[in-house]
């Protein structure tokens, strides 16, 4: 007697992991063309047909919102900075600390860089503020204070074209402090260690150490100083 062996289908993806995964395979190429990215290049890129784009993102626009808001997650910089090892000494987690951090930051400002290039407005619809025009462009937020919140549905349309309404821009407000104070903490956590020996509570230099990290980004021109440089002075002082 032969035996029939039913196949059963897998598991659709869910729509959000749907949008999660074009968004990951979109991110490279938003980075490298800006908002003249086609969605034929992003299917391509994610192995679906562009139709599917479509029956997760409304329009093109929603999908490179939703971009960016992925690029201002602080969420891969708070897994590293939880994986530097405490039984370093201090300058060592801090220099890593660092180097995480930055690295985040020129992430979010390929992105935001290569979406003004293009022509993306100053404003988009998730309420995301885009660098003014001009050479003096280059500012961004701190690590792990994103300028807006993660692109939901039933998020509230702007009032009018390219300016939020009052609820999304009071969700970007919360959305940044929330992410802020997340980053402050994974820090606090890397001075705790030697709090004994601290001349400030480990919160309070945690916030003075993003801060200084922060401004290093910032330079008008020429390299970065290199995040041993930053910790050294930061740790030891100006004086020899």
């Amino acid at each position: 007697m032969e035996t029939t062996t039913t196949r059963r289908r897998a598991p659709g993806m869910s729509p959000e992991r749907r949008r999660q995964m074009i968004v990951a395979a979109a991110l490279p190429l938003v980075a490298e063309h800006g908002a003249a990215v086609t969605t034929g290049q992003i299917a391509r890129a994610a192995g679906i047909g562009e139709a599917t784009i479509f029956r997760a993102f409304t329009d093109k626009d929603e999908l490179l919102d939703a971009c960016m808001a992925e690029a201002l997650r602080p969420d891969h910089v708070l897994e590293q900075l939880a994986a530097i090892p405490l039984d370093q000494p201090l300058t060592e987690r801090l220099v890593e600390a660092a180097d995480a951090m930055r690295a985040h930051m020129a992430r979010v400002g390929t992105v935001i860089a290569a979406l003004h290039a293009s022509g993306r407005r100053s404003r988009d619809r998730s309420g995301v503020h885009l660098p003014p025009r001009g050479p003096e462009s280059t500012s961004r937020d701190p690590a792990g204070a994103p300028s807006a919140p993660e692109q939901a549905a039933g998020t509230p349309a702007p009032d009018r074209e390219g300016d939020p309404s009052p609820e999304r821009e009071e969700a970007a407000r919360l959305d940044r402090e929330s992410s802020f104070r997340e980053t402050r903490t994974a820090l606090a956590e890397l001075f705790e260690p030697d709090r004994d020996s601290l001349r400030l509570p480990p919160e309070r230099l945690a916030a003075l150490f993003l801060a200084m990290v922060f401004s290093s980004t910032r330079r008008p021109e020429g390299a970065p100083e290199p995040s041993a440089d930053l910790v050294d002075v930061f740790v030891h002082g100006a004086l020899s």
